[in-house]
C-alpha cells in the first residue's frame, strides 16, 4: 500500500508543481496534503480495511489535480488523471473505480453514497473548521479573482462565506464529533466580522451622503449668490444707463437750443464735457451687460474627453435635442465630471462678475469725475465769459 502511495504523492507533486498555472494560490500541493492528512485523522476512527484506507488516501492524492487541466469539471479531468496513472500502475480496476466514484462525490450538489466518500467529502471540507480558516478562505478568493470566478468585496465575500456554512455539513462520525464546534466557531466569527462591516460600511454610506449635500448646498447656495451678485450689477448698470439717458436728454432739449444766444456761449464747453462723459458711461454701462456669444456645439470627443460644459445654455443653444440628451446623460452618469462641470459654471459665472464689476467700478469712477468735471467747467467758463 504504501509504494502506491508514494508513487501517487510524488506524481501529484510533480505533475502540480510543473504544470498547476501560478493563479491557483489555494488549489495548490498544499491543499492536497490537507486534505490527505485530513484523510489519515478520519481513518483512524474508523474500522477500515487497508484497501479502504488505500483508496480514500488515493483518491484524496488525486481529487484536485485535474485543476493542471482546466478548472471547469476538474473533478472529471481528475478522474481521467487517476486512471490512467493507476492503470500504467498496474492497480486493481475495480478500487479505482471506488477511486472515482470518490472524487466524483467532491463536486458541488453531489451527496456520497458511501463511507469512503463521506470521508474524501470530509476531508475536502475541513478547512471550515481550521484555526487558519480567515488565511485559507483568503487565498480561495484571491484564486478565485485570479481564474476570473468573480471579484468580491469584503462584505460579499463574508455573505458567501456564511452562505457556503450554512449548506454545508460533515458527514462521518468523527468530522461531526470534532469538526462542528470550531465549524461553528468560524461561523460566529465569520458574522460578527460581517456585522462589524455592514455598521461601518453604512457609517460611510451616511457620511458619504452628508458630504454630498454638503457639496449640493455649497454649489446651490454659491450659485445663488453669484446669481443675486450678476442681477445687482445689471441693475447698476442700467441705473448708469437710465441717469445718463436723462442727462443727455435734458442736455439735448435744454442746453444745446440756448447756444444760438451769444450770452450762453459759455454753456458750450461745459455741456461738451458733461455729455462726453455720460455718452461714455452709457457705452461702458453696455459693455457690462452685453452677453457674450458662443459657438454653441460641442462634439462627442469633448464629452467623452470632458472638455464641454452642458450645464451652460452657451455650450448647446444650437444643438439637436438628442444629441444634447445623450450627452447629458452621460454627466449625470458621470459623477465626477458632473461635479466637475459644476466648478467650471461657478469659475466662468465668477470671471463674468469679475470683468462686469471692473467695468461698473470704472464706469461709476468716471461718471463721478465727469460730474465733478462738468460743475468745475460750467464754473469755470461762467466766471470767465461773465467779465
Amino acid at each position: 500500500m504504501q509504494t502506491i502511495l508514494k508513487k501517487a504523492e510524488n506524481f501529484v507533486l510533480k505533475s502540480l508543481n510543473e504544470n498547476l498555472k501560478s493563479a491557483f494560490v489555494y488549489h495548490t500541493f498544499n491543499h492536497t496534503q490537507f486534505v490527505v492528512s485530513k484523510i489519515n485523522e478520519i481513518i483512524k476512527n474508523e474500522n477500515l480495511t487497508d484497501d479502504e484506507k488505500e483508496i480514500v488516501l488515493l483518491a484524496g492524492w488525486f481529487h484536485d489535480i485535474g485543476y493542471t487541466f482546466d478548472k471547469a469539471k476538474h473533478e472529471d479531468h481528475s478522474i481521467t488523471i487517476a486512471e490512467e496513472f493507476l492503470t500504467k500502475e498496474g492497480y486493481d480496476i475495480n478500487k479505482t473505480k471506488q477511486i472515482a466514484a470518490c472524487i466524483n462525490a467532491t463536486k458541488l450538489n453531489e451527496t456520497p453514497s458511501s463511507l469512503l466518500q463521506e470521508i474524501l467529502c470530509d476531508a475536502d471540507f475541513a478547512h471550515l473548521a481550521s484555526k487558519n480558516y480567515d488565511k485559507l478562505a483568503n487565498q480561495l478568493r484571491e484564486e478565485f479573482e485570479n481564474i476570473g470566478c468573480g471579484t468580491y468585496t469584503n462584505i460579499e465575500w463574508m455573505k458567501e462565506n456564511i452562505a457556503v456554512f450554512k449548506q454545508h455539513k460533515y458527514y462521518t462520525k468523527f468530522a461531526i464529533l470534532n469538526w462542528n464546534i470550531p465549524k461553528n466557531e468560524n461561523l460566529i466569527s465569520i458574522k460578527k466580522e460581517l456585522k462589524k462591516a455592514t455598521k461601518k460600511a453604512e457609517q460611510k454610506a451616511i457620511s458619504e451622503n452628508r458630504s454630498e449635500r454638503s457639496i449640493d448646498t455649497l454649489f446651490r447656495v454659491t450659485l445663488k449668490n453669484h446669481l443675486t451678485l450678476s442681477d445687482i450689477a445689471d441693475t447698476k448698470a442700467n441705473i448708469l444707463l437710465s441717469v445718463n439717458a436723462i442727462i443727455i436728454s435734458m442736455a439735448l432739449s435744454n442746453l444745446i437750443p440756448k447756444f444760438d444766444n451769444p450770452t450762453n456761449h459759455f454753456l458750450i464747453y461745459p455741456t461738451i464735457i458733461f455729455v462726453l462723459f455720460s455718452v461714455v458711461s452709457m457705452v461702458l454701462s453696455v459693455i457690462a451687460t452685453r452677453p457674450s456669444v458662443t459657438s454653441g456645439k460641442f462634439t462627442k470627443e469633448d464629452v467623452e474627453n470632458k472638455k464641454v460644459n452642458l450645464l451652460f445654455f452657451g455650450n448647446f443653444h444650437k444643438m439637436k435635442l438628442e444629441e444634447f440628451e445623450a450627452a447629458l446623460n452621460v454627466v449625470m452618469n458621470d459623477k465626477e465630471y458632473l461635479y466637475a462641470s459644476m466648478t467650471k459654471d461657478l469659475y466662468f459665472l465668477g470671471k463674468v462678475l469679475d470683468r462686469k464689476y471692473k467695468i461698473l467700478r470704472w464706469t461709476y469712477t468716471i461718471f463721478m469725475v465727469g460730474i465733478i468735471t462738468s460743475v468745475i467747467a460750467f464754473a469755470i467758463s461762467y466766471n470767465i465769459f461773465s467779465f
